[in-house]
């Protein structure tokens, strides 16, 4: 039976397009591989154009209400915690709404919402063996050091 290897990429509908493609490049990080932003409406975002054309794509056109409920999430990783622990200043500093920040044992988490409402996680991976699901509260103002500690102490014997 066939397999796939990985995820490629995920495209969302949005309202507005351009402060959308504002928060996922300004704010987010991502670069702009491609976008048709006259006909199509579309923007081509990718964390390393020259390894992956895109892993993600908004297009103008959403017709669901305002409050409708369409995303679960949209996952962001980081390679380091103090990476994870920027974010965590600028989206206050943007002033961008976050829900909650978490230690899941193997990965830290911080859970926030984009311009038109959607979900979407920055997190970084411990490596830690911390069986799944698990999820408390944590400080993001905490030093790594302790962050780790904390991380570290939750696998199982």
């Amino acid at each position: 039976m066939p397999a796939v290897s990985g995820l490629g990429h995920v495209g969302i509908h949005v309202n507005d397009l351009m402060a959308q493609r504002d928060f996922y490049s300004r704010v987010m990080g991502l670069k702009i591989a491609d976008e048709d932003l006259e006909n199509r409406g579309m923007v081509f975002f990718s964390a390393d154009p020259e390894s992956e054309h895109h892993e993600f794509v908004i297009v103008k056109g959403r017709t669901a209400p305002e409050d409708t409920i369409l995303i679960n999430q949209i996952s962001f990783k980081v390679d380091t915690l103090a990476e994870l622990k920027e974010f965590y200043d600028v989206f206050r500093a943007e002033k961008v709404r976050i829900d909650r920040t978490v230690s899941h044992g193997n990965a830290f988490g911080m859970y926030a919402r984009d311009p038109e409402g959607n979900t979407i996680e920055v997190y970084y991976k411990t490596g830690f063996p911390v069986p799944q699901p698990y999820a408390e509260p944590v400080d993001f103002d905490l030093a790594e050091e302790e962050l780790l500690a904390s991380a570290k102490a939750l696998i199982p014997a």
